[in-house]
């Protein structure tokens, strides 16, 4: 992939379509996939004003979605203000190492920062090899271990 102008914007009402894609190829990476209604949800919700909506964000390329993010504002017992979670983050396969992910987690440091959440924080599996590359260097590994009810 050439690397021309990227740009990262709010996702939008006519990037269903664009999205599904992006997102499913990031459920396959995880090795999951989820019912369609949980797509329709999903989406619906990256696009609604309740404080507690998803906020959606696309990488595009020349025009063409190559990755998105998911991002979450809540509150943290050990905060005063909200924080962020990045639930969600992918590149397409073909748009990796031209600096999607990074313009993707920038984008949502900056949406942090304009609503005054002083954290950023998000998980990856063990695996994640080539992603966490990136992370060692715009974030920090925590000692954190999470669990989930079984």
């Amino acid at each position: 992939m050439s690397q021309t102008e990227l740009n990262v914007r709010v996702l939008r009402a006519d990037d269903y379509a664009s999205w599904c894609a992006l997102w499913r190829g990031y459920l396959t990476f995880y090795e999951t996939s989820v019912p369609q209604d949980v797509y329709e949800t999903t989406f619906t919700r990256l696009l609604g004003d309740d404080p507690q909506d998803y906020s959606g964000l696309l990488a595009e390329r020349d025009g063409t979605p190559v990755g998105l993010a998911h991002y979450l504002f809540h509150r943290h017992c050990w905060k005063i203000e909200n924080v962020c979670y990045l639930q969600d983050l992918y590149a397409d396969p073909a748009a990796r190492g031209t600096g999607v992910g990074r313009a993707l987690i920038e984008a949502v440091y900056a949406a942090a920062d304009a609503a005054g959440a002083p954290s950023v924080y998000w998980t990856t599996q063990d695996y994640n090899h080539t992603a966490r590359q990136l992370y060692d260097r715009i974030g920090r590994l925590t000692p954190f271990i999470k669990y989930q009810r079984s």
